[in-house]
């Protein structure tokens, strides 16, 4: 019976759904790369999370590897060159998590707005003392004002068909012009511009701290910048500098250069940032979706059939 790795335990009972080949969960209290290392030799199939490191040293150990199925869009953490030069087909879940990552995208940039987590704390802390006055706790509007939306894919328009119902102006600057309702521009005008800045773009070499510092400068000193697609884009100690010396008004990150981020990071002492640990398809409803399609996809392909999704580069 042919062997299929499964690094973590998945929403729902899709696995039940693999039952013609003998499936090997790592145990909990093992390290994924060395897990892999130790088992990969024999195995068809891998079933892996953004979590795991998928490089040159664990596809050399596989003999019989037919497909990677990792449970996420983005899948910077493989070697994909390398896998398809070996013949290993790699396959992801795109589409049903877009929504619910907008979801989470547009809820960060109305916290950071609204000061939501600010009046939080301020309330658990048993610091609101002087009640209600004509300045106290003073946000800023998200109904009106400029959205500038970084790449233009299924979670790009996702954002902007929320950024419409909020009547917000709507700019965006991606590689190629999309047919969308909003206005192209390039990156210098969309940071000029834009009260919100809010990342969609793909993880890559091209986009590896995409916003630096140069570019935080061309920022209005009141926008904020928003992340929930991949940590990376971002040069964080830049950012940092950015907040530090008030070149922006603030961030709300769901994504990190290094995650787990660290309690002693900068960014989780600031009042004018948010920070929450990589939430964006964390539905229950999404989870499931993702399950189902890496699931399907793996079986699909050991069964010669047609992944749902396959990376191709």
């Amino acid at each position: 019976m042919k062997k299929i790795l499964v690094t973590y335990k998945f929403p729902g009972n899709y696995l039940n759904e693999i039952k013609n080949y003998e499936v090997k969960i790592r145990p909990e209290n093992e390290n994924p790369e060395k897990w892999l290392l130790n088992n990969i030799k024999d195995a068809y199939g891998i079933l892996i999370t953004l979590m795991d490191k998928i490089d040159r040293e664990i596809i050399d150990h596989a003999e019989n590897l037919k497909v990677i199925s990792t449970y996420s869009v983005g899948y910077d953490h493989i070697d994909v060159k390398y896998a398809l030069s070996k013949g290993i087909r790699v396959t992801n879940t795109p589409e049903v998590l877009s929504d619910s990552t907008a979801d989470m995208i547009f809820g960060l940039m109305i916290a950071i707005a609204r000061r939501l987590v600010e009046g939080d704390k301020l309330i658990r802390n048993n610091k609101w003392e002087a009640g209600w006055y004509p300045e106290f706790m003073l946000g800023t509007d998200v109904h009106g004002l400029t959205i500038g939306i970084v790449g233009m894919g299924r979670i790009g328009r996702a954002i902007l068909k929320r950024a419409h119902g909020f009547d917000m102006r709507c700019i965006y600057y991606s590689r190629h012009k999309h047919d969308v309702d909003a206005q192209y521009v390039d990156i210098d005008e969309l940071l000029k511009k834009s009260d919100y800045v809010v990342l969609c773009m793909d993880y890559n070499s091209e986009t590896h701290h995409f916003m630096d510092y140069d570019k935080f400068l061309k920022m209005k000193k009141s926008a904020f910048i928003i992340n929930g697609t991949r940590g990376k884009v971002i040069n964080e100690n830049d950012l940092i500098k950015a907040l530090n010396n008030k070149i922006i008004n603030g961030a709300a990150l769901d994504v990190f250069e290094n995650e787990p981020l660290k309690s002693e990071n900068p960014l989780t002492k600031m009042d004018n940032v948010i920070v929450t640990p990589h939430l964006g398809s964390a539905t229950k409803e999404t989870r499931d979706k993702m399950a189902y399609v890496a699931v399907k996809n793996l079986i699909n392909t050991l069964s010669g059939n047609e992944p749902l999704y396959e990376i191709k580069i």
